[in-house]
C-alpha cells in the first residue's frame, strides 16, 4: 500500500499544475516557494480531496488502460481548490481514421467510503445526460485548452466534431468508474445489465480498504515529497 501512496503523492502534483509551471516557480523562487504553490492548489476538506483522487485515479486508468489516452489534466482549472468541477467528470479522446475523425469517452467517477446503489444511478443518470454524449461545454473547455497548449491537430477535431460533423452516437463509448472501500462489483454489474441502450458500456471498481485514511496518506505524502522528506 504504501508504495501505492507514494506513487500517486508523486503523480499527483501534476494533475494541479503542469511541471512546466512547478519548475519555473523552483528555479525563479526556490523550492520553498515551489512547495507552497503546490499546496495552495490541493484541496483540504475531504470530500473534495475524495472526488479529487477519484477523478485522477479514473484518467490514469484511461490513459495506462484504454484506447482513450488523449485529453487535459482539468483539475488545473478548477476555479477554488475546494470546489469540484462542472461538467463531465471525464473526457477520453481517441482520434481515428475514417470520417468518423475522433471518438469520444464519456466518463462518470464516484468516491464513496461505501458506495451504494444510488451514487452508480446518479453516474447512469449523468452519462445519459445531453443525448448519451459528451456535453457541449465540456467539449468546448477541452478544446480551448488544447488550442491554449498548441494542440491544434487535436482540437481542431472536437471544433470538427461540435461545430460542422456533429456527433454519432457509435462515435461514444461509457465509462463508470468507482473507488470505494467496500466491494462495488455487484453494484456496477446490475447497473450495466440494465442498460439497454447502444452505447458500448464498461465499469471499473477499485476497492481500498481504509478508503479515507488512503485518501489522507496520499495527500499528506505530497505535502512531504514538496517539502525534501
Amino acid at each position: 500500500m504504501s508504495g501505492a501512496i507514494d506513487e500517486l503523492a508523486t503523480a499527483l502534483p501534476s494533475h494541479y499544475a503542469s511541471k512546466k509551471r512547478i519548475a519555473s516557480i523552483l528555479k525563479r523562487l526556490g523550492k520553498s516557494a515551489a512547495a507552497a504553490y503546490v499546496q495552495n492548489k490541493l484541496p483540504t476538506g475531504s470530500r473534495i480531496r475524495s472526488g479529487d483522487l477519484a477523478e485522477i485515479l479514473a484518467s490514469r486508468y484511461v490513459e495506462e488502460s484504454t484506447d482513450f489516452p488523449a485529453g487535459i489534466s482539468k483539475l488545473r482549472w478548477k476555479d477554488h481548490r475546494e470546489m469540484a468541477m462542472r461538467g463531465d467528470d471525464l473526457i477520453g479522446l481517441q482520434p481515428v481514421d475514417g470520417p468518423e475523425k475522433i471518438r469520444f469517452l464519456k466518463g462518470e467517477v464516484k468516491s464513496r467510503a461505501k458506495l451504494t446503489t444510488s451514487a452508480v444511478t446518479d453516474a447512469r443518470k449523468a452519462l445519459t445526460a445531453f443525448q448519451q454524449k459528451p456535453s457541449p461545454h465540456a467539449l468546448e473547455f477541452i478544446a480551448d485548452r488544447l488550442h491554449e497548449d498548441g494542440e491544434d491537430e487535436l482540437g481542431n477535431l472536437i471544433d470538427d466534431a461540435l461545430l460542422v460533423d456533429g456527433i454519432a452516437l457509435k462515435q461514444v463509448s461509457h465509462l463508470i468508474f468507482t473507488f470505494s472501500g467496500n466491494n462495488p462489483s455487484a453494484i456496477l454489474a446490475k447497473n450495466l445489465a440494465a442498460y439497454m441502450g447502444k452505447v458500448p458500456q464498461s465499469a471499473v471498481g477499485l476497492r481500498v480498504d481504509g478508503h479515507q485514511d488512503f485518501i489522507a496518506s496520499v495527500f499528506k505524502k505530497v505535502g512531504e515529497h514538496a517539502d525534501g522528506e
